[in-house]
C-alpha cells in the first residue's frame, strides 16, 4: 500500500515539474526543474519499487542504480548546462530581450 502512494507521488512530481517547464521561460532554469524533477520522481519510484519487493537481491541492485544515478544525474545535467553557458546560450530567447 505504501509502495502505490510513493508512486502517486512520483507522479504528482513529474506533474508539476511539466508546468514548471512551461512556466519558467528562462533555459537554465527550464534545465534545473527538469534535473530535479527527473532526480526526485525517479527516487520515488524506486523507492517504491525497494518497498515492493522487500529484501531480496533486487533490491540490493535497485540500490546500486539509485546510487549511480544520484551521482549522474546532476552531474550530467550541470556538464550540459556548462556547455551551454560556455557557447554563449543567452539567457532568454530572443524575443524576450527585445531584439
Amino acid at each position: 500500500m505504501i509502495y502505490k502512494g510513493l508512486l502517486i507521488l512520483s507522479w504528482i512530481y513529474i506533474v508539476f515539474g511539466i508546468i514548471g517547464l512551461f512556466r519558467f521561460h528562462n533555459i537554465y532554469t527550464r534545465f534545473l526543474v527538469s534535473s530535479k524533477i527527473d532526480t526526485v520522481a525517479f527516487i520515488t519510484i524506486i523507492f517504491a519499487i525497494m518497498i515492493r519487493t522487500g529484501f531480496e537481491l533486487i533490491t540490493l541492485k535497485l540500490f546500486v542504480v539509485l546510487f549511480f544515478f544520484m551521482i549522474s544525474n546532476p552531474v550530467s545535467t550541470h556538464m550540459i548546462v556548462k556547455s551551454a553557458y560556455d557557447n554563449g546560450l543567452p539567457l532568454y530567447p530572443a524575443e524576450k530581450r527585445g531584439v
